[in-house]
């Protein structure tokens, strides 16, 4: 890996692929750890010691006694769900409030926002995007309709409880109409506030902080979750998040202008997942799903919903490339193929009588698709215990070496098992 100064980890498939672990490898290098999008309904899954860690808002840096850990204003901050997973951590010995400061820009998602979620996804029916039910798109439909709660607003105690029994108002005309019981405004309002002197000491510029850091010449790291592929605008819409997961996404989300970025570092597995509804074209056919789900822990971290599964998808990462400049990928759970006697890579699509090898914006064309595949012979060795890329079996860097030249981006990490120390930097 190469030294940064300002380095953009950001998911390249569809998110869960393993960006906590290579945030967490990262952090000891970095000054400031800044998270620039999306909610609790990302899980970053990190092993210290033998321990796992489960990060839904706090950056994965935390875990390091180091860094100082932001969350920016492009994340929507879930008070319920942010200070018990705050103290959970603290309480397995780990300092962590000193070391966390929060946008004062970000927006607040309350519990109508997780209602609404809820009542949404459940009038879809068979339609269901497969949200995690956590509220994230309401509160960012909020944010866009400037109605939403800052958390600079809770400043001000008695505007506070106006603002958000105004807005609780609001929704409970939007529940009443989907059948849902309307809630107390003023005890919306009430169980915010309680946040209120916990929270008001952690509110911070996070942009003119890390501009000040980048001035002094200090490495900052900036955090993404979920993936680009599940980006509001580039993803495969309208089976996406409802926030910006590319890198172009760091700037606006914490603060700082795009020409600090250097460098980009997109997280890919060996092969390729996702939760929910929406396209996965090299997704696998039983009974190989189901054993490539069960070698990989294939389970989501905030809902523990099982994956979908399918091989290397080239034609994915390369369009990942593309909208987020990405610099260098990092292979994570490369491990789990170890077992397999070969292993296929799509290069691209057969649909309607067409091929393509750019990713298609047309569900229509991502309906038909059709994988064009090569295929690899497997390794069938342990590769866990290995930490450079000499190490690798023959077959396993024939693998990577492919990836490469598919994707047109140099894999400068592989991660070869759950923990810390499983990791083979290039």
């Amino acid at each position: 890996m190469k030294p940064f100064r300002c380095l953009v980890v950001v998911g390249a498939q569809w998110g869960d692929e393993g960006k906590g672990k290579i945030v967490d490898v990262l952090a000891d290098r970095a000054a400031i750890i800044a998270r620039y999008q999306g909610g609790a309904n990302a899980g970053h899954t990190v092993h210290v010691g033998g321990e796992a860690f489960v990060l839904h808002q706090i950056p994965s840096g935390i875990l390091h006694q180091g860094p100082r850990c932001l969350l920016g204003n492009g994340v929507v901050l879930d008070l319920e769900q942010f200070f018990p997973e705050l103290d959970a951590i603290m309480a397995r010995g780990i300092a962590a409030e000193p070391r966390i400061g929060i946008s004062g820009r970000a927006h607040l998602l309350l519990e109508y926002h997780k209602r609404l979620d809820q009542a949404s996804e459940q009038a879809r029916g068979v339609a269901r995007i497969g949200t995690t039910g956590k509220g994230i798109g309401p509160a960012y439909e909020d944010k866009i309709a400037r109605t939403g709660v800052r958390v600079a607003d809770l400043m001000d105690a008695e505007r506070a409880h106006r603002l958000v029994a105004h807005a609780t108002e609001r929704a409970n005309e939007r529940l009443t109409r989907a059948g849902v019981a309307p809630m107390d405004p003023h005890q919306v309002a009430d169980q915010v506030l309680k946040h209120r002197d916990r929270l008001l000491p952690l509110i911070v510029d996070t942009g003119r902080e890390i501009s000040r850091a980048l001035e002094r010449g200090e490495p900052v790291l900036l955090e993404g979750a979920q993936g680009a592929l599940l980006d509001v605008d580039h993803g495969t819409y309208p089976f996406v998040t409802s926030s910006t997961t590319t890198a172009a996404g760091a700037c606006t989300g914490v603060g700082i202008g795009p020409t600090r970025v250097e460098q980009v570092l997109g997280v890919v597995k060996a092969y390729t997942t996702r939760v929910g509804s929406g396209p996965l074209p090299t997704e696998l056919a039983e009974p190989m799903q189901s054993r490539l789900r069960e070698l990989g822990h294939e389970y989501g971290a905030t809902t523990g919903r099982p994956r979908r599964c399918g091989w290397f998808d080239a034609v994915v990462v390369r369009y990942a490339a593309q909208v987020n400049g990405l610099t260098g990928l990092a292979l994570t759970k490369l491990d789990v193929l170890d077992t397999l006697p070969e292993i296929r890579i799509c290069t691209g699509y057969r649909a309607r009588g067409h091929s393509y090898e750019i990713f298609p914006y047309d569900l229509r064309v991502l309906d038909h698709a059709e994988p064009e595949y090569e295929t690899l012979p497997g390794w069938q060795t342990d590769t866990s215990g290995v930490r450079s890329h000499a190490g690798l079996p023959q077959a396993a860097r024939a693998y990577l070496n492919r990836l490469e030249e598919l994707t047109g981006v140099e894999i400068a990490c592989v991660s070869v098992g759950t923990r810390r120390e499983q990791i083979i930097e290039r």
